[in-house]
This record gives C-alpha cells, structure tokens and sequence, in this order.
C-alpha cells in the first residue's frame, strides 16, 4: 500500500492540547509521528515550535483563518514555526451554492497568496462535504475552485468528507491531480456524525483507504485525522500509524 510521509493533525487531540501542550507532543512523537499539522498556531506560536523541536518533529502545514484573520500575523507565526503552507481549514457552506460565489473565494484565495509569497509561504484550502454537494454541470464546487485559484495555491483534499459529500475520493482526487499536495486520511461511518469516526483501517470504517492512497500520487504528506470519535482519540491516531506506516518506530518507554 503506498502511502505518503505522514503527519497528524494537532485538532484531533484539541482537547488534550489545550490542558496539556507539552504532554500532548510528547506522547504523539512516542507513538512514532515525526510531523504534525497545527491550527490557530499563531496563538501558541513559542509554546509549539519548543515542543516540536524538542521531540524532532516538524510542521510542513498548518491550519488557519487566511480569509478572516490577521494574515501577517499568521504568515509570521507559519514562518516562526517552519510551516511551508497554510491552509484555510474551511469557508462558509453558503458560499458553495453558486458558480460566482466560488469563483470570488478563489480570488479571495489567490491574493491572500500574494501576501504569503512575501513570507515565503504557500496557501492551500482544505474542503469538508458542502463543496461537494452542489452539481454544476457534472463538476463539484471543489473542482470549481481548482479551475479558478491561481496554480500558486494548492490543495489539502479531505478524503472523508469528499465521500460524506456523495464523491469517490479516489476519482476525485485524480481529476484534481497535481493540484493536491496533501489530503486528510480518515475513517469511519461516511457520515457527518464526528463520533462515528474510527482509527484509518478500523473493521468499523468504510473508507477505500488503499484506493485513496494509490490515487494520491502526487501527494507530499498524509494527514491522519479525527474530528472526533466514540473512542479514545490517541489509541485511534496510534492504530491509524500502525495501519498507514507498519513499521514505524514502536512507542518509547
């Protein structure tokens, strides 16, 4: 099974994070993961790039409020912190009902690259279900976008919430092609309940997952994430590890 440099996304284990940073890497570097996707990390810029540094790990991306935010203050924070590339983590379902909608949040996007340019940082959007909803004559809101953004803007495809969104993310994603250049790996019900999410490779999941991964080809790093789950968040991140990357490094004692 092919599967990409992996990374893990910081929010699955928000709650954790946010009693506990220092802890919270510690115990994802033990389980085996060398990279990791913060969000809102220009909140808690010193903070991570101390623990990060301290456990070896590195932050190619990150998650942040690009269109509504304080864009300088995120672009420094992503250079601070080694992140190449800033991701808007979502905009809003209402503007994913209409061609021109979707078209001026690409342009949104494409000047916020701009700016980005400046600190040396790229900009990226990453999709949940609404962008893919909508038919626009046999195209997704999502592919939409891609047409419009300016080929300095990537995307980060959430291979979940493309098929809670009625898409093969497979199909999709090699439709998209070299436009990808990370995705979100996640398993579970395929449907919009967060609690239903289970660790990548779960019995319970119903995501294609090798299907995914050898449509990914031009991808540079996999995200493993949850948004939630019934279970115990770490023991499903550990499980996805062991499913993606077999023989990563066992935990340390």
């Amino acid at each position: 099974m092919p599967t990409p440099p992996l990374s893990v996304q910081l929010y699955t284990v928000r709650e954790a994070l946010e009693a506990d940073l220092d802890g919270t890497i510690d115990r994802l570097a033990a389980m085996g993961f060398t990279r990791a996707e913060p969000y809102n990390f220009a909140a808690n810029t010193e903070a991570l790039s101390v623990a990060l540094q301290r456990n070896g790990m590195t932050a190619p991306t990150g998650h942040a409020p690009l269109l509504d935010g304080d864009r300088d203050l995120i672009f420094e924070a992503a250079r601070t912190l080694g992140i190449g590339t800033v991701i808007d983590p979502m905009v809003d379902p209402v503007r994913w009902s209409t061609e021109e909608a979707i078209v001026q949040t690409a342009q949104a996007l494409n000047e916020v690259a701009l700016l980005g340019a400046e600190y040396g940082v790229t900009v990226g959007y990453h999709n949940h279900w609404w962008e893919l909803e909508t038919d626009f004559d046999g195209r997704t809101g999502l592919e939409l976008l891609a047409e419009a953004l300016d080929p300095a803007v990537v995307l980060e495809v959430d291979t979940y919430w493309v098929a809670v969104g009625g898409q093969n993310p497979a199909e999709l994603l090699k439709k998209l092609g070299d436009r990808v250049r990370y995705i979100h790996i996640k398993d579970g019900a395929v449907d919009k309940d967060n609690k239903s999410q289970v660790a990548v490779g779960a019995g319970a999941g119903r995501m294609d997952i090798p299907a995914v991964l050898a449509a990914a080809a031009s991808v540079e790093v996999g995200v493993v994430e949850l948004d939630d789950s019934a279970g115990d968040l770490f023991q499903a991140l550990e499980d996805s590890l062991r499913y993606l990357q077999p023989d990563s490094r066992q935990a340390q004692a």
